[in-house]
Parts: structure tokens; sequence; C-alpha cells
């Protein structure tokens, strides 16, 4: 049995819990896309036309399932220790990225699995983290972070940049016929994807076990956030506020504020007063600012939402990746751009609204952990997995991604070490992170794509 960490208050009843889950967001109204998609899919007749109109929907209709599956998760994190809630929100935090690309491979679709994964990475470091800086810095002049955290996240993210560029480096350095390039580019992918997935492992007993302070939002290298300096007032108000400045400063009330009290025996406090000595008992102290935790969902719905979520999730994915070669044959939209910009915003819905709502409240190291973690997870976790899963399916999937992703994402996490290097962010970072995303999607818009290992194609 595991012990939360939080003292916990009486769950509430399944009709609370099912009304929780009703009003837990706006997005809930998208809902409706999920039978209306359900249905379109099996009831048109085959068409370009068709794939389009079912991938508007499905996409739609993801993005609250995408809200409900964060929530639940969540909410199971109260009830466990620490560490679980860590292994919870590391697994089921990009369940939804993870199921797209678990049915893109088992489809063979190759191409829109590498895609979509290092689109994830993009969305996450730019267009999250640069709309937190942008959002938070609309409040704050300069809002401080971790950045001791923030730094070493930023080194385990290029770790993962270098994972993805030297297979490309060994692909234009190897000499040798395409077949036995081609092994070896396999072979050299499942063995850093083991080794990606070890270090993953090793960060997760870093946060979680050595190093939790380093994580915390009140750090002790977190830089105090500073507000806009008040505008000047005028006419009488301006007036108004010299005239007690210049009382405040008077020699004389400056003399009577610096003499010392003899009102009272001794310097004594008077008795009706309380001292600022009492009640310094600290664990008396500890036991008054302990934060009670009130769940929105029982236990049992809260599984049962879980569930229920996670094989609505994988049916709408399914039909959503059916109707991706639909959509591309048209023309009007490459896979290319699907996979790096559309996919990518289906699975980050939820973590953008968090982050985002955090950062307006003064918890930037917070958002960081959402935005910079959640790349984290699909750079060290979610590839080397999928890498590893088409090694056991007999898929030809490898590290070796298109030469112009891989730029686009290492110039994407050289953008963001410079950005977060001084503890500090402010609205025009923000506006920097978001244009850089800008500026990759119109490329992406462009771009139709390669494959330069050759092995894509031979998927079956």
């Amino acid at each position: 049995m595991f012990i939360p960490e939080k003292k916990l208050a009486p769950a509430p009843t399944v009709r609370e819990s099912l009304k929780a889950i009703v009003l837990v967001s706006w997005l809930n109204v998208l809902l409706v896309f999920i039978p209306i998609s359900w249905a379109l899919h099996f009831a048109l007749p085959e068409s370009n036309s068709k794939d389009t109109i079912v991938f508007v929907l499905t996409f739609l209709a993801i993005i609250p399932l995408a809200s409900l599956l964060a929530f639940a998760t969540e909410e199971l994190s109260l009830r466990v220790g620490q560490t679980i809630a860590g292994l919870l929100n590391a697994t089921l935090g990009n369940a939804v990225e993870l199921i797209v690309a678990i049915i893109a491979l088992v489809k063979c679709e190759l191409q829109v699995v590498q895609a979509s994964l290092v689109g994830s990475i993009l969305s996450n470091l730019l267009l999250v983290l640069g709309m937190c800086f942008f959002a938070g810095g609309l409040k704050y002049s300069e809002q401080g972070f971790g950045a001791s955290a923030t730094q070493l996240n930023s080194s385990l993210l290029t770790v993962s940049v270098i994972a993805v560029l030297l297979p490309a480096a060994f692909h234009l350095s190897f000499v040798g016929s395409e077949g036995v390039q081609q092994a070896g580019i396999l072979s050299v992918s499942h063995g850093v994807a083991i080794i990606l997935l070890f270090i993953y492992g090793a960060y997760l007993y870093f946060q979680l076990y050595s190093h939790t302070k380093l994580y915390a939002d009140n750090g002790g290298d977190v830089i105090e956030s500073t507000k806009y300096a008040p505008r000047p007032t005028s006419g009488k108000r301006r007036k108004y506020f010299h005239h007690i400045k210049a009382i405040s400063t008077h020699p004389l009330n400056l003399e009577h504020e610096n003499t010392p009290r003899t009102d009272t025996p001794n310097h004594q406090m008077p008795p009706d007063q309380p001292s600022n000595t009492q009640n310094t008992d600290p664990e008396a102290h500890l036991e008054e600012e302990e934060e009670i935790e009130t769940p929105q969902m029982n236990v049992l719905v809260t599984l049962a939402l879980l569930g229920v979520v996670t094989v609505l999730v994988a049916v709408t994915a399914e039909f959503l990746v059916d109707s991706i070669n639909g959509l591309t044959d048209t023309g009007a939209i490459s896979k290319e751009f699907v996979g790096i910009i559309l996919l990518p915003i289906v699975g980050n819905a939820a973590e953008h609204v968090t982050a985002v709502a955090v950062s307006v409240k003064d918890k930037l190291t917070l958002s960081l952990g959402v935005a910079v973690g959640s790349s984290i997870q699909i750079a060290l976790f979610v590839i080397p997995f999928i890498i590893t899963l088409a090694w056991i399916l007999g898929k030809p999937l490898t590290l070796l991604f298109d030469p112009y992703e891989s730029v686009s994402l290492f110039l994407a996490v050289l953008t963001v070490n410079y950005v977060v290097q001084d503890g500090k962010s402010n609205w025009l970072e923000g506006v920097i992170l978001m244009c850089l995303y800008l500026i990759l999607a119109v490329t992406f818009w462009f771009y139709p794509g390669s494959d330069p290992s050759g092995l894509l194609d031979k998927c079956h």
C-alpha cells in the first residue's frame, strides 16, 4: 500500500466525481466530435474528402480526451507517494503521443512516427514554453526560475539531439553497400535507444530521490520575480504622494522614529499584544501550514476514467492515422506538416493550457517542468521506447531522422538553452520562441520530407 505524502480530504461520491469530470474544462464541449467522427468513418464511402473530414473531426475529438487523461493522472497521483506519482506522470503524461506513435508504427507510417515525435519536442520547447514566458511577462517584468534544474534539463535535451545527429553522421561517413549501411544504422539505433532509456531512468531517480529540492518552485537558486514599476501618477494624486513623502522624510519625523519607546516599562510589549516569540515550536508550525489536498474524484471513478479515455484515444487515434494518407493525397498538405505541426497540437493541448495558467501565477519553475520535462520524456523515453518496440515488431524504424527535422531540433534546443541560461524570462523571450516555431511551421509547410536511410518504405 502506498501512503500519500499529503493529507487528503474525504473522497467525493460517485455523483460528485462525475460532476467534476463534466465541469473540469470547457474542452469537454469537443467530446461531441467522438461519435460524429466514428459514425462518418464507417458511413462515408472511401475518398479523399472522407479522409479529410474524418481527420479534422478526430483531431478535434482527441484534444478533450488528452485533457481528461491529464486530469485522471493528476487525481491518481494524489493518492500515491511522490515516486509513484512521478512514474505515473512520466508514463501517462505523453500517453496521447505514445498511442498515436504506436498505431502509426503498426500501420507502417514510419515517416509520421518520426515527424510526430520530433514535432512534439519542438512544440513543447518553442510554442508552449514561449507562451509561458509571454503570458507571465504580461504580468511580471521579469520572472525567475530554477536555473540549475533548467540547465540540467538543457543538457539532457542536448544528449538526445546528439543521439539523433550521430546516426546522420554515421550515414554520411559510412562507406559500403546500401544493405550493410542500413543494417549498421539499425544496429546503432537499437544500441543508442537502450542507452537513452538508461539515461531516462537515471534522470527519474535524480529528480524523485536524490535532488528533489532542485526542482522545487522555491529553490535556493530561483531568482525572485519582479513586477512592473507603477506608472507615474498625475494631477492631484501626484501632488498628494509628494506631500506624503515630504512629511515622512522630515527631520523631526525621522528623529521621532529613531527615539526609543519609553511608554512601556523595560521596553516590553503590552500584555494584550501577542508576543512574536509565541508558538515557535517547529512541529506545531508545520502542522499549521500542512496542506490538505481535496480530490475531485474517488479512486474507482478515477481508474474507470483512465481506462475509458485510454480506449477512446486508441480508437480515435487509429481513425486519425487511417485518414492521413487520404488527406495528404489531395496535395493540399504534406505528411511532414501533419506529423511535425498538427499531431503535436493534439497531444500537447492539455499541457499547453496547464503550463500557461501556472506561469501567470508566478510558478515558472513548474511551467518549465511541464514544457521542458515533457520534451525530455519524449526525447529520452518515448523515442527510444518506440525504436525498441519497432525492433521487437520487426519494423525498420531508426534514429536516422530526416536531416531537416534533425537540424530544426538542434536549433530549437540551442535557442532554448540561450534563453534560459540567465534564470530569468520576459515577454520578449516568449515572442522569440513562438516566432521561431512559426518560422519552422512555414518551412515545414513547403517541405515534402525525405528518407535518407531508404528503410522507411521497406516497412510491411
